[in-house]
């Protein structure tokens, strides 16, 4: 095995290790029995666990945040740069569950690596560029699109901390309920949420077929109600 690739074993060993049992749960006797040598190889490579655990969250920080910056900049429509941007996190939770272990545990104080946290500010602050922008285009203050990137950076990577446990729904189904909060509100959730385009446009068509009939059903009851008014005020009895 060349030097380059004992590297990546014990990078692929530590990464698993440091996923189940954390920087001071592994020890370096771990690493270097599951790699078949003796310590002196880690040492060597990495001069201890805690560049071993350094390299590591590196990777997973900067792969993390690369697949999520471009997602922002490959969608042109605004909600289509938050559905890539959350789709795209879901994704690499499930396809990558050790490495974003590794990422929301609080890093090692010794290690001078990135947290999970401090990836969320570098994220928050490519959305907030993104939504300076937007904001200023529609005329709105955009001395808020901190608070506004924050809020949403925030939503979607709780979300994705919880689903990395529960893994249900799918990822697509999560990331269209997300997206359905953040870009609808409380006030207009659709019913049936979904990042298919066509689907998307079904529903809103449903919902405004919904909106229109508890319109016109209150409009009954408001009209009725003035009636009763009427009726009792002039002493008539209904027919």
């Amino acid at each position: 095995m060349t030097g380059k690739e004992r590297r990546e074993q014990l990078l692929t060993i530590g990464r698993t290790l440091f996923a189940e049992r954390g920087l001071d749960g592994t020890s370096v006797e771990e690493i270097a029995s599951a790699a078949g040598v003796s310590k002196p190889v880690v040492y060597e490579h990495f001069g201890g666990k805690e560049g071993l655990y350094a390299v590591v969250v590196d990777r997973e920080f900067e792969g993390l945040l690369r697949l999520v910056t471009e997602a922002l900049t490959s969608a042109r429509h605004y909600r289509g740069k938050l559905e890539k941007a959350a789709l795209g996190l879901l994704e690499y939770i499930e396809e990558n569950p050790d490495g974003f272990r590794i990422l929301v545990r609080d890093s090692h104080g010794g290690t001078g690596t990135g947290s999970y946290a401090s990836l969320l500010s570098e994220i928050a602050g490519e959305v907030e560029y993104i939504l300076a922008q937007e904001f200023d285009r529609h005329g709105y203050d955009d001395k808020f699109a901190s608070l506004y990137a924050q809020s949403l950076v925030g939503m979607v990577a709780v979300t994705g901390q919880w689903w990395l446990d529960v893994r249900k729904p799918r990822r697509e189904d999560v990331a269209a309920h997300i997206v359905n909060l953040a870009w609808n509100g409380l006030s207009g959730l659709e019913q049936r949420p979904s990042l298919d385009p066509r689907r998307r446009r079904k529903e809103m068509e449903r919902a405004q077929k919904r909106a229109e009939k508890i319109a016109a059903k209150e409009e009954r009851a408001a009209a009725r109600a003035q009636g009763k008014v009427r009726r009792d005020e002039s002493g008539e009895q209904p027919v």
